[in-house]
This record gives structure tokens, sequence and C-alpha cells, in this order.
């Protein structure tokens, strides 16, 4: 059948709006990957280029179709410009507070992260408002429920993408290829002089990174490789030995050995195996078998081409790359020495949490799995350089109530600590037996996964940043058009949109606890919620009349069952079964939340006013997300239930008054955010 030239038209703006979409969610996780390994210590605050990305998108379809057309014909340059401004001239932020611990060997330099921090924010939200412009303007042309969902085919599209690219370990230039190559189909033959010039600057300093002798990209980190010294985002992380110089008597790679002289030591398990480092040591004490869990496959990889006691190439060695936490939960073995060596993964889970990589491998259930996976008479030893005595006191004295007695202490220098504890007394020979420098802290656990943060509290530092972010956000709101009194009739979008990104986050933490903190687990994360959200859409299209009342019942008691669900209780199921709980505990409450946040936008007199609340709505929910440090994040899910109760309150008084709007006004202003 010969399609009209309408039909044609629409078929056209549809691919087009799945491409913009697909775009802006490829250069949103690639800014937060590649931002975080340039910018020393952003890698701790990439939440942040989350918070800006989230803003920018919101203004870009915030801005009326008649707007804002001199943004997209120089969309690409705030791109550029971020791109060549921290490679020519880097920027990082300093480790300057005592409240929380950042782990690094460098001296950092640059301005201070009061100015860093807001720089790189402004920055992240005016490159996703260009690119939020163009996709708002192709999504304006369509039906909305036509328009969202191919929005949320074009957002899988570039989650999925770069999570491919992630996989296959991709260099930054192949990003900025694709990112320049979209954005110059999207910006049409009129533009391809205006666009081309920019891309191309940023295209040549991403090559410029690529082709720099020793780097190399992992799925968490980008790599430089100096002489058998291994940098990580900017900082030194591990330093490859050879086997002379790991055993010798000072060495801390020795203590775990000599520190338990009746310990057969013939199975090993090293988490953090890394380079190879400790596994060359167990072998060389006469370990019958080592498990070396790592969960970077480029750092692994490096040390099975360079360590020069080659120990990855030993058949008693056994490779699992895989989160450690992960691994002590599925693995039924028996150890006599459980080796946590230098897992310092100096990044986040991902842009959506404050949780680091490690964090899951220092609470007290984490040591109890370890202590779970000891032989009679085996033992457990960590190391690391701590740089603070309280600390190793929270560390040592976790090891002491699970043990019963107090571990070892053999300080190095003046910052390093082997810390060692045997299943009883008699199993660990001390030449220093731990004592508390003063008060000791409470253990980290896996609700609480903060074990660098001194005390449950936020510190003054995030609050300034996030303060200022939340000020940025109102006055871009208000520049965009919307009246800020407009939006207090829409409090329930407001609360709808803070609930919504608790939620999202609450399911990154659950999901790395559950499978680990893998790169992988956190991809599937987000493309889940982008697949809660799309069932949403289909479910509207097919049933446009559910009952209000009914949708909120299944909301709360979605709520309700994740709220009860005890962790331990999934942890312990098989995988297959693990898997279809977490999903069901994650992704139920957001479908039923995106299905009555569909029906009060249909709704609104004044689309603009509802979505500019939800924006800011939405930033707030980031804010907020840092109660965690507080509450920890079981808390998360009751704050949430507690917005969302808010919302249903104040739908009924607003309810009252509502009239659908026609489908044009509301195509004009849909939301096209929560998705992200």
């Amino acid at each position: 059948m010969k399609l009209t030239k309408t039909s044609q038209t629409g078929n056209s703006v549809r691919w087009m709006l799945l491409l913009a979409s697909a775009t802006m969610l490829f250069v949103e996780l690639a800014l937060i990957r590649w931002a975080g390994a340039n910018v020393v210590h952003l890698s701790y605050f990439s939440n942040f280029i989350l918070l800006g990305s989230f803003l920018g998108v919101g203004l870009g379809f915030l801005i009326p179709a008649a707007r804002g057309q001199w943004l997209k014909r120089w969309a690409p340059v705030p791109l550029a410009l971020l791109v060549v401004l921290v490679r020519e001239y880097p920027v990082q932020v300093r480790q300057s507070s005592s409240q929380i611990i950042y782990f690094t060997s460098v001296n950092t330099t640059g301005f201070p992260e009061w100015a860093t921090l807001p720089a790189i924010f402004l920055l992240t939200a005016v490159i996703m408002m260009v690119i939020g412009k163009i996709t708002a303007d192709f999504f304006r042309r369509l039906p909305p429920l036509d328009a969202y969902r191919y929005d949320l085919l074009g957002s899988l599209t570039g989650s999925v993408s770069f999570a491919l690219l992630s996989w296959l370990r991709a260099p930054s230039v192949v990003w900025g290829v694709l990112a320049a190559a979209a954005l110059l189909i999207l910006g049409g033959r009129r533009n391809i002089l205006r666009y081309g010039i920019p891309l191309a600057a940023m295209v040549f300093a991403l090559f410029s990174e690529t082709t720099t002798a020793g780097t190399s990209w992992s799925p968490y980190y980008k790599i430089q490789l100096f002489d058998g010294s291994i940098s990580v985002n900017g900082v030194p992380h591990q330093l490859i030995m050879p086997l002379p110089t790991l055993l010798q008597e000072n060495s801390l790679y020795r203590q775990a050995y000599d520190q338990t002289p009746a310990n057969p030591h013939k199975r090993v398990l090293v988490i953090g195996a890394g380079n190879g480092n400790d596994v060359a040591v167990a072998l060389a004490n006469g370990a019958e078998r080592v498990d070396a869990v790592e969960i970077d496959p480029r750092l692994q990889q490096i040390g099975a081409q360079l360590h020069p006691a080659k120990p990855y190439d030993d058949p008693r060695v056994h490779v699992h790359i895989n989160d450690g936490r992960a691994f002590l939960e599925r693995t039924h073995a028996k150890y006599d020495l459980v080796v946590l060596a230098l897992p310092d993964s100096l990044t986040l889970v991902s842009g959506a949490s404050n949780l680091r990589l490690e964090s899951y491998l220092f609470t007290r259930q984490a040591f109890e799995a370890a202590r779970d996976h000891l032989a009679p008479n085996g033992a457990f030893v960590m190391y690391n350089y701590y740089r603070t005595s309280w600390l190793i006191d929270r560390f040592a004295g976790t090891l002491e109530d699970i043990y019963g007695h107090a571990p070892c202490m053999t300080p190095f220098g003046t910052n390093a600590v082997v810390l060692m504890a045997g299943m009883t007394p008699a199993d660990q020979s001390c030449k220093q037996t731990w004592q508390p420098s003063g008060a000791v802290p409470a253990a980290a656990s896996d609700d609480h996964p903060f074990p660098y943060l001194f005390r449950r509290d936020i510190p003054t530092l995030y609050l300034g940043v996030l303060g200022a972010i939340l000020l940025v956000t109102v006055a871009s709101v208000r520049l965009a058009g919307v009246r800020l009194r407009n939006t207090v009739r829409y409090t329930d979008m407001f609360l709808l949109g803070a609930a919504f990104m608790l939620l999202e986050t609450k399911n990154v933490i659950n999901f790395a606890l559950y499978f680990g903190t893998t790169w992988l687990v956190n991809a599937l994360v987000f493309i889940g919620v982008l697949l809660a959200v799309l069932a949403g859409v289909e479910v509207r299209r097919r049933l446009p009349r559910v009952k209000q009342p009914l949708l909120q019942l299944l909301l709360f008691g979605s709520l309700a069952v994740a709220w009860l669900a005890p962790a331990d209780a999934v942890l312990s199921l098989p995988f297959a079964a693990r898997l279809a709980a977490a999903v069901a505990l994650a992704f139920a409450p957001i479908f039923f939340a995106n299905l009555i946040f569909s029906d009060r936008l249909a709704l609104a007199p004044d689309p603009t006013s509802a979505f500019g609340a939800n924006l800011l709505g939405a930033l707030t929910g980031g804010a907020l997300e840092y109660l965690a440090l507080v509450t920890g994040y079981q808390a998360l899910l009751l704050v949430a239930a507690l917005l969302y109760l808010g919302a249903c309150v104040a739908m009924r008084f607003v309810g009252r008054t509502a009239t659908p709007v026609p489908e044009d006004a509301l195509a004009r202003d849909d939301e096209g955010l929560s998705s992200k």
C-alpha cells in the first residue's frame, strides 16, 4: 500500500524523535562516565551530572516551540566546550572534608569544589537543554501517547547502546563519533557547517585522549599504564610488583601468612585481585587453589599480560570477573584464607546514588559472609591505606564483634594497616593487637553502606552544592517561562516527580546488593525503569480509563510489599527467582505511579506549569536521596510512600476543578523527563 505524504512525514518525525531521544540518553551517560574519569574526585559526585542532565532535559521540554530556536542552531557548542576545556585545562575537586573520605594519592590542584562542581553542573545542564529542545520539537509534532512511546523507545536505544559500548570497552573517541554523527543528522543539511566545526573539535580532543600512550577504558574507569603503575580516573591505583619485592620481610602482602603460622593456606580467596600481586603471594605460600575475584576485566587483563610472576597463567588460579560481595553470596566453597585486597573503587555505583562500588564489601553483613566461608582454623585479612584512625577503628571493631576477639593490627608507614582475624584467637599470631583509638564508630550495614562517612549526617560540602543546584533549578524554570505561583496548584505533580527520583535511586541500590555492583547490573536498572514506564504507556493506549482509587491502591500495595520484603530473603533465592523478585519489587511501583502521572497530566489546565512543578520535584527528589546518609536506604522507600500519599491527597482537591485539555495542547507540554 502506498503511503500518503502525511503518513510519510509522520514516520519521519517518529524516527527523528527516536534518534533525538536516544542521543539525549547516550550523551547523558557518556558525560557521567567521561567527566568522572577526567576530573579528579568528580566520580564521587557523579549524581550532580545526573541532576544537571535532568534539569537540562526538563528545560528543553519547557521552552515553547516558538522560542529558543537559536539554541538548536548552536547545539554542539556547549558539548565541545566542556570536552575541550576539561582536556586542555583539567579541573579537580579537592578533598577538603573531614566528614567523608575520598581515597587518593595525588595532591589535587585547580579550582575549589565550590567553583568546579557548579561549573560542570551548569555546562551539563546547557548541553542537555539544547538536545532536549531538539527532542521536544519533534515530540510536539506527534500525538502525546505516540510521541511518548517513541521517546521511551529512543531512551532505551540510547541506554542499551552505551551499555554495549561499555561491555566492548570502547574508548571515548567512539562515544564522541557516534554522538557527533547523531547530532549532524538531527541538525539537518542547513547546519552541517555550523555543527561540523565544534563537533570536529570535540572528536579531535577525544581522539587525542584515546591515542595517549598507555590509555585504555574498562567498563568502570579510564586506565593509564606507566611502567607498571596503573592509574584510574587520574589517580594512582595499583603498582605491579615483582615477587621478590612482594615477599620482602617488611611487605604488607606477607602479613596474612606470617601471622597465621598454623594455617595450611591451601585454599585462598582474593577479593580485589587486580593485577595479581596478592595472587602471586598466595601461590608462593603454597596455595593449591586460588579464587581470584576482580570486578574490572581490564585490570585483570593487564595483570595477566604484564605481571612478571605470571600468576594468572598458573592452573591453580581460577579467575572470576565479578563483584566480590556477589561472589560470596553465590559460592559454597570454604577457604583457609580470605583476603580483601585494596578494593578502592574511586567511583560510585552509578550516576544516581552515593554508593561506591566497594561499599557492600565493608558492611557487617559482608564480613559475616566472609567468615561463613572460612574453614576451621581459617582467617580473614584486609588491608588498605585507611587515611584516618576512625576508619581503622570502624573496621577492626566490626571484626571484633563478629569473631569475638580483637584482630591483629599491623601498621605500615603512616597510613597503611593490615587487619587480620582468625576464627579463634589461637588461629592468629599478632605482633600487635588492635586497641581502639577512641570511640569506635558504628559498623556500616547493608542498609547504611557508607563506611567512609564518619557519622550519620550529610557533609556540609554536599549540602552547599545541593542548595545551589536547587536555587539554579528554580531560577531556570522561571526563566523558561513558568510562573512559579502557578506551579503551587500542581503540588501533586511536584510530589510525583520527587517520589519517582527516590524510587529510581532505591532500585539502583537494591540491584547492586542483590546482583553485585557491576556495570551491567546498573545498566539493567535504568533499562528496567524505562521499560516500566513504557509498559505504563502501552497499558494507557489500550485501557484509557482506569479508576484512580484502584491505581493508588495498587501503588501503595506494591510499596508495602517492597517495604516488607527482607533483603536477606531475596538474597537467599536462586538467581532466576531472585531476578524475578527484584524486578517485581523495583518496577511495580514505578509502573502504577506512571499511570497515575499520565492521568493527572491529561487533566492539567496548564500543562506547562504542571511539567515545571514535576521538574522541580524531580530535582528535589534527587537532593532527598542524600537523606540515605542519615536514615539508610530502606527509609527512602517510606519517604517515597509519604510523597506519593501527599500527591494523592493533593489530587483530591485539584481533581474537582480539573478538566481534560485537548490532545494537541497536551502534546505541546507532555512529560518527557521522568523516563530519564
